[in-house]
C-alpha cells in the first residue's frame, strides 16, 4: 500500500478551520508557572489517509528536532509512522507498514524504538534505522509466550528500554495471564517490571533515572470496539523508586487518583521532573501537569469542558517535548491530529544526557 501525506490538502485546510472555529470554546492554560494563559494549541497535521478509526499516538522528538508518530488505525489497514518537520512544517511518511506501532521513542543511537500493538499488528518492540527504514524486532515474547500489545514506551539514561503491555483492542488469543510493565536490558534480555498495575499505559522515567511513573488506565475491557458494558478499573497514576540496576527497589506511590473519571494515557516529563499528563475525560480534556508528589500545577485544555461521552472532541493521547531550542514546545497526538504550543518549561529527553 503506498500513501501519500501532505498537510497542505483540502481536508486539512478543511479541518484547521474547523479547529480555529472550535478554539473559543476551549479554555485558556492555567497555571502560568508552566504556560502563558494566551498561549493556544497550533495545528500541524491531521489524517488524510484512507484509513478509518483509531487515533494519533507517541510522538517522539528525533535528535534532529524532527517529530515522529503514529497513526493508528482499526483492522487490517497498515498502520502509519508520519514525520513532522518542524522547519518546514511540512510531513511525510515514514512508513505505512508501522506494524500498529503505538508509543515512540529514539535511543541515543538516533534509532527509533516502536511499541507494536495487537488489532492484527507486530506485537513486540521494533527499532528502526530511520536513514535506511530498515526494521529490526527486540523483543516478541517473555517467557515464551507473546506480548498482548506493547502500548508505551520510555528510557532511561544507560538505554534500558521500559514498555507497557495491555489489551485494548484486537481478536488474538492472550498468551500472558497478566498485563505488566517490562524492562529490556541493553544485552537484549526482557524483564518483567511490575505487574502492580491493573492495566499499565503511558511511562515515564524520572530525570534523575530513580522513579518509573506509570499510568493505570484500566477501561474493564480487552476491546474497545465492542459495545456494552464494562466495568471500569483503576485510573492512577503510579510512582515505582528505581535501583540503580533498572529494577523496582520498594512499594508504588499513589501519585494521581482520577476516581471514576477517564484517567491518563500518555505521558512525559520536563527537565524539573514535573510529569505531563493525557487526560481522556470528556468533563475536562487535556494535559494536566503535576509535581513529583502528585500535586497540580498546570492544566492544559485540549477540548471543550462537559462534553458528553458519545463523541467527545479533543482527547489527548500522548505528549512530547521538541529538543534543542525547541525543548520548550510541547507537542501532543489529539483525536486524528498533532499538536503543538510553547510553553515555559523544558523537557527531558534520555538521549541528551
Amino acid at each position: 500500500m503506498t500513501i501519500k501525506i501532505s498537510v497542505v490538502s483540502f481536508w486539512s485546510l478543511f479541518v484547521a478551520s474547523a479547529a480555529v472555529a472550535c478554539a473559543a470554546d476551549i479554555p485558556p492554560p492555567q497555571g502560568e508557572l508552566i504556560v502563558s494563559p494566551d498561549a493556544r494549541w497550533e495545528l500541524l497535521y491531521t489524517r488524510t489517509a484512507p484509513i478509518s478509526g483509531g487515533l494519533t499516538e507517541g510522538p517522539a522528538a528525533a535528535p534532529d528536532g524532527s517529530i515522529y508518530f503514529s497513526d493508528i488505525p482499526f483492522g487490517k489497514e497498515g498502520g502509519l509512522i508520519v514525520r513532522f518537520d518542524p522547519k518546514t512544517k511540512q510531513t511525510s511518511l515514514f512508513t505505512d507498514d508501522s506494524g500498529k506501532s503505538n508509543g515512540l521513542v529514539f535511543d541515543k543511537q538516533g534509532r527509533l524504538l516502536a511499541c507494536e500493538g495487537a488489532n492484527f499488528g507486530g506485537r513486540g518492540i521494533s527499532r528502526w534505522d530511520v536513514t535506511t527504514k530498515q526494521k529490526t524486532v527486540l523483543a516478541e515474547r517473555y517467557q515464551s509466550k507473546r506480548f498482548n500489545a506493547p502500548n508505551d514506551i520510555c528510557l532511561d539514561q544507560a538505554g534500558r528500554i521500559y514498555f507497557s503491555d495491555p489489551k485494548y483492542l484486537g481478536a488474538e488469543p492472550r498468551e500472558l495471564d497478566r498485563m505488566a510493565v517490562y524492562r529490556i536490558d541493553p544485552d537484549g534480555e526482557v524483564h518483567e517490571a511490575t505487574h502492580e498495575v491493573s492495566k499499565p499505559n503511558g511511562l515515564a522515567v524520572s530525570p534523575e533515572g530513580k522513579t518509573l511513573y506509570v499510568a493505570d488506565h484500566d477501561n474493564g475491557s480487552d476491546d474497545v470496539t465492542k459495545p456494552g458494558p464494562t466495568q471500569t478499573g483503576h485510573m492512577k497514576i503510579y510512582a515505582f523508586p528505581l535501583a540503580d540496576d533498572g529494577a523496582i527497589a520498594g512499594p508504588r506511590r499513589t501519585l494521581v487518583d482520577f476516581g471514576a473519571k477517564k484517567g491518563c494515557d500518555g505521558m512525559t516529563v520536563d527537565l524539573d521532573g514535573r510529569l505531563y499528563l493525557t487526560v481522556r475525560e470528556p468533563s475536562r480534556p487535556g494535559v494536566l501537569v503535576v509535581d513529583s508528589e502528585g500535586r497540580e500545577v498546570a492544566f492544559i485544555a485540549t477540548g471543550p469542558t462537559n462534553q458528553s461521552t458519545d463523541k467527545p472532541a479533543g482527547l489527548p493521547s500522548n505528549v512530547e517535548f521538541g529538543v534543542g531550542e525547541e525543548s520548550n514546545i510541547l507537542y501532543a497526538t489529539i483525536d486524528l491530529s498533532l499538536y503543538r504550543i510553547t510553553l515555559k518549561t523544558r523537557g527531558f529527553h534520555a538521549f541528551d544526557r
